[in-house]
C-alpha cells in the first residue's frame, strides 16, 4: 500500500506541475512566479497537448488501487479523476473552440494582467515586459482557434458577440499596462525606473494596443458576422448531450435533468417570494409589489455615485470580519480588498478574484459599477457577504492553505461548490445579526431570488427555447434584480450555458447537508464545526461532498458514544 499511496502522491505533484508550466497565469495567481515571465500558449496544438497530458494521467492514475488508502488519499483520487474526465468530455466537445464572448476572453484577462502580478522588484518589472511582448502572440492563437470553431460550425451568438471589438477599444481607451509605471515601490533605484518605464511605455505603443485593434478588427470584420442566430447551445454540434455536459462540468450533479432544475427554479421562487412577502406585511404593506415600489422609489437605496457602492462593499466585509469566530473554527487572516470595476468591462458583474496564499496579493472584490444611477444599493450587503467573507475569499483563503491535501486540491475548483457556497454564506450575516435594515434583509433574499430565477431562464433558453425578450419579461416579473444586471446577466446566461445553474443548485446542497447534520446529531451538532468540514476538505464535487459530509456525520456520531462510554 505504501508504494501505491507513494505512486499517486507523485502523480499529483507530477500533473501539478504539468499545469502550473501550461498556464504560467495560474501558477502566478496561486503565488508560484516561477514562470511570471510567460503567457500561456494557447494554440490548437497547444490545446491538443493539454489533451494528451490529461489522457495520460488519467490512465495512469486508473492503473492505481486505493484498496486501504486513507479516506483523504481515496478522495483526492476520486477528485483529481473527476477534473480529468471534465477535462475530456470537454475537449471532446471541442469547448476550447469558444474562447471569446462579451464576459471572457484574452482581450479581458490580459487587461487584468498589470493587478494580477506582482511588482516588488526589478524582476517582476521584467518578467512583465516580457508578458506584454506575449500578447501579440496570444491574440493571433485565439484568432487560429477561433477560425477552427468557425469551420466546425461552433460559434457564439453574433448579437455577442459584436460587443467584443468595443470592449477591446475600451482596454485601449484605458490603458490598464502602463499602471505599474505609475507608482514604484522605494527599492527600485530611479534609473531602474526610467529604463522601465521606458521599455513597458515603447512595448506597449508598438505591441500591445496594435494587437488589441487587430484582434478588435478580426472579430468584427471575420469572426462576428458568422456568429449563430440562435440562443439555445443545443442548436450547435452535439445538440442536448452538450447542454448535459455543461451542467455537469458546471455543477458536478449529473442526476439532474434540465426540465427537473427548471421546476426546482420555479419552486424556489416561490418560496422566497413568500418570505419577501412575510418581510412586507411586518413593514406594514398590504402586498409584496407596495413594498417593493416604496423601497425603489426610497433615495436611500440609489447610489449618487460609484464610489458610494464600492464604499457600501467595504463598509459590510469590514463588519463582518470580527463575526467569523462566531461562524468557524478556523478563521484564515488573508487580506481582502474592494475596487470599482474598469469601465472596459461594462458588461461584467461583480465578481472576485483569488489572491495569493502568503498575503501579499490581496484577495479583491471587484464591483460593478456602470450605469450607477440605474442601480439600488439594496442587494450590496449579501453580495459583499457572497463575494468576501464568509463566501468567496473565505472558502478560497481556507482552501489555499489546507497542509493535508495536495496542491492540485488547494487551488482547484468547481462553479457547484465554490458558487454555491457563496450563495449560502450570504444567509450567515442573518444568523450573527445582520440584515437589521428590513430592506436590506429584503435584498438577501432579492439576491437569493435571482439565483432561483437563473435555474428557471437559463433551462429556458438552452433546453426550452425561450427568446432573450421571454427572459428579460421574466426576469421583469420576479423583480429580483435592477435593470442593468438584468440585461448583463440574460447576455451571460446565452452566452456561458449552465454556469448560473450552480449557485442555487450548490446552496441548495449545502442547506440540504447543514440540516441532514442537524437532524442526525440533535444536541451534539456544533455549527462552526460543520462549517469548518465543509471548508477542509477544499473544493469537492458535490455528491463527493455529500458522502464526506455522511463519514463526518457517523465519525461525529461515534465521538460522542466514544466519550459517553469513557466517562
Amino acid at each position: 500500500m505504501e508504494a501505491r499511496l507513494a505512486e499517486q502522491n507523485a502523480l499529483f505533484e507530477e500533473q501539478y506541475e504539468s499545469d502550473l508550466k501550461a498556464h504560467p497565469e495560474a501558477a502566478t495567481s496561486f503565488g508560484d512566479y516561477r514562470y511570471n515571465d510567460q503567457l500561456s500558449d494557447f494554440s490548437i496544438a497547444g490545446v491538443n497537448s493539454q489533451h494528451s497530458r490529461d489522457t495520460g494521467f488519467l490512465k495512469r492514475l486508473n492503473a492505481i488501487s486505493t484498496a486501504g488508502f486513507r479516506e483523504q488519499d481515496v478522495l483526492s483520487h476520486q477528485v483529481m479523476a473527476r477534473v480529468l474526465e471534465q477535462r475530456i468530455a470537454d475537449y471532446d466537445f471541442k469547448e476550447y473552440e469558444m474562447p471569446v464572448n462579451q464576459m471572457s476572453g484574452p482581450h479581458v484577462r490580459l487587461a487584468d494582467l498589470p493587478l494580477a502580478v506582482p511588482f516588488d522588484s526589478v524582476k517582476q518589472y521584467e518578467d512583465y515586459v516580457s508578458r506584454l511582448h506575449q500578447i501579440p502572440r496570444v491574440f493571433t492563437q485565439t484568432e487560429e482557434v477561433l477560425r477552427a470553431g468557425k469551420n466546425d460550425q461552433l460559434m457564439p451568438v453574433r448579437f455577442l458577440l459584436e460587443k467584443v471589438p468595443a470592449q477591446c477599444l475600451g482596454v485601449i481607451a484605458g490603458d490598464p499596462f502602463l499602471a505599474p509605471t505609475r507608482k514604484y515601490p522605494s527599492v527600485i533605484p530611479e534609473d531602474e525606473q526610467r529604463r522601465l518605464t521606458k521599455e513597458i511605455t515603447t512595448t506597449v505603443v508598438n505591441e500591445v494596443l496594435p494587437a488589441y485593434l487587430a484582434f478588435a478588427a478580426f472579430i468584427s470584420e471575420e469572426y462576428a458576422p458568422f456568429g449563430r442566430t440562435t440562443l439555445s447551445v443545443t442548436t450547435l454540434p452535439g445538440g442536448e448531450k452538450r447542454y448535459l455536459n455543461d451542467i455537469r462540468s458546471r455543477t458536478t450533479l449529473s442526476k439532474l435533468t434540465p426540465d427537473q432544475i427548471h421546476q426546482i427554479g420555479l419552486r424556489e421562487i416561490d418560496r422566497i417570494q413568500a418570505d419577501m412577502l412575510a418581510i412586507a406585511r411586518r413593514e406594514g404593506f398590504t402586498d409584496l409589489a407596495a413594498f417593493r415600489a416604496a423601497a425603489k422609489d426610497n433615495s436611500k437605496y440609489r447610489p449618487v455615485s460609484a464610489g458610494q457602492i464600492v464604499e457600501d462593499f467595504r463598509k459590510y466585509i469590514a463588519q463582518m470580519q470580527p463575526k467569523l469566530p462566531e461562524l468557524f473554527g478556523v478563521v484564515p487572516g488573508a487580506p481582502v480588498t474592494v475596487e470599482p470595476m474598469p469601465d472596459f468591462e461594462p458588461g461584467n458583474a461583480t465578481h472576485y478574484q483569488t489572491g495569493t496564499p502568503d498575503g501579499k496579493r490581496p484577495g479583491r472584490v471587484v464591483v460593478a459599477v456602470a450605469n450607477f444611477g440605474q442601480r439600488s444599493l439594496i442587494d450590496d450587503e449579501a453580495v459583499a457577504y457572497h463575494e468576501g467573507v464568509p463566501g468567496h475569499h473565505m472558502q478560497l483563503s481556507v482552501a489555499q492553505t489546507l497542509p493535508d491535501l495536495p496542491k492540485f486540491r488547494q487551488h482547484g475548483g468547481n462553479s457547484g461548490y465554490v458558487e454555491g457556497w457563496a450563495l449560502y454564506a450570504e444567509q450567515l450575516g442573518r444568523e450573527v445579526g445582520f440584515y437589521q435594515d428590513p430592506v436590506s434583509d429584503y435584498g438577501r433574499l432579492s439576491s437569493e431570488l435571482f439565483r432561483a430565477v437563473r435555474l428557471v431562464v437559463d433551462t429556458g433558453i438552452h433546453s426550452k427555447g425561450w427568446t432573450r425578450d421571454q427572459v428579460v419579461e421574466f426576469f421583469r416579473k420576479t423583480d429580483a434584480v435592477d435593470e442593468p444586471t438584468l440585461q448583463a446577466e440574460t447576455d451571460r446566461y446565452i452566452a456561458w450555458p449552465a454556469q448560473a445553474l450552480a449557485y442555487k443548485l450548490g446552496q441548495l446542497k449545502f442547506r440540504e447537508l447543514r440540516e441532514r447534520a442537524r437532524k442526525e446529531l440533535g444536541t451534539r451538532f456544533d455549527l462552526r464545526a460543520f462549517h469548518d468540514e465543509m471548508l477542509n476538505g477544499g473544493v469537492l464535487p458535490l455528491d463527493l461532498l455529500d458522502s464526506r459530509t455522511n463519514q463526518w456525520i457517523a465519525a461525529q456520531k461515534h465521538r460522542t458514544t466514544a466519550v459517553a462510554a469513557n466517562k
